[in-house]
């Protein structure tokens, strides 16, 4: 089932307190995962709160699969949700946490055991029936908070930062079984992060949430290679923005490097995102000398196995760059050329 808001606000209080979602349009498309992307108070998690029913919006209307749920409560909407906390019952063994809501439900015992095995068959807990959450690693917790969820067979799965509790490996991990699980059983889902590589790595499509409002909506590629504000640039990466001027051929002029737009650019002074893997450096001594270069000199270096992280003082200020070699590495105080590739440059607005 798809979800879509229409010019949805929300503020929390009387009519003079500030908008927390300010007249926000988006569509979640049936089967697929959109991840709401944003810094700490942009809306996102309030968002994800109105599509569960657990806030009702302040204006405007929420429709899933087409319906108007806008007044309907959590229970009439087919939609379970995955919270931060995983909110396991403590008390409460494996099973009896994962078949809970059928038992609310009234389901008989008999099939929702064999509900809840079949499930947790699904997120590899076979075997863990009568262990308590306080018995699981944080990973197993996060299966078990899973499982609680779809084995309602519901239409929509809602997740709210589900993989911050976790490290960073078993982060990655998890990541790929909830996309796994997702493509495998056909599921609509609403999955809020904070985090972008988390963002790119599950998502078909990308909302970017800014101060209440939608900056952006895309595929992860559009959203990472066609920023279209600064904002976004910024956010998705570790984009730099330089003064630049568009010129009447098409081109963009970066102090002596020009780089051809995706999209057409009327002339005038723009400015550019220049993310850090695009930046090609190279020893002054193995530059082309008939080919446009910006010199710059390497202040900061770190070897970090397999890449390089620099950065260089140039006429354009200071700039970062991920050098993809780990050799030949550099050293503080060598001089260098830098060029730029075609990809991770986007002029924005």
């Amino acid at each position: 089932m798809s979800i879509e808001f229409r010019q949805v606000t929300k503020r929390y209080g009387d009519a003079h307190s500030p908008l927390v979602v300010k007249g926000i349009d988006l569509v979640v498309p049936k089967g697929t995962l959109t991840t709401i992307l944003g810094p700490s108070g942009c809306g996102k998690t309030t968002a994800l709160r109105m599509i569960a029913g657990l806030d009702a919006p302040s204006s405007g209307r929420i429709l899933i699969d087409g319906q108007d749920v806008t007044t309907l409560g959590p229970a009439e909407r087919n939609v379970s949700m995955v919270f931060q906390s995983y909110a396991l019952f403590p008390h409460m063994s494996v099973l009896d946490n994962v078949r809970y809501g059928l038992t609310v439900q009234g389901v008989p015992a008999a099939e929702a055991t064999e509900r809840a095995h079949a499930t947790m068959a699904l997120v590899g807990l076979q075997g863990y029936d009568t262990r308590l959450p306080s018995e699981l690693s944080g990973g197993q917790q996060q299966r078990v908070a899973v499982a609680r969820s779809l084995v309602l067979q519901p239409s929509v799965m809602l997740f709210d930062e589900p993989l911050s509790n976790l490290d960073a490996r078993l982060r990655r991990s998890m990541r790929e079984e909830i996309r796994a699980l997702q493509q495998r059983l056909g599921l609509t889902v609403a999955y809020v992060t904070h985090d972008q590589s988390e963002a790119l790595a599950v998502s078909d499509q990308i909302v970017v949430m800014h101060a209440g409002q939608v900056a952006q909506a895309g595929t992860p590629q559009q959203l990472y290679e066609q920023p279209r504000s600064e904002f976004v640039a910024a956010f998705m990466g570790e984009a730099m923005l330089f003064e630049a001027q568009a010129l009447a051929d098409g081109s963009v002029q970066l102090g002596p490097l020009r780089v051809r737009p995706r999209q057409a650019v009327a002339a005038g002074a723009v400015k550019v995102a220049v993310r850090p893997e695009a930046w090609r450096l190279r020893p002054v001594d193995a530059a082309p000398p008939d080919a446009p270069s910006l010199p710059g000199t390497v202040r900061k270096c770190a070897y970090l196995g397999s890449f390089q992280e620099l950065t260089l003082d140039t006429a354009l200020g200071a700039i970062f760059v991920v050098a993809p070699e780990a050799e030949p590495r550099w050293q503080e105080g060598q001089a260098a050329c830098l060029s730029l590739t075609s990809r991770g440059v986007s002029v924005v607005a």
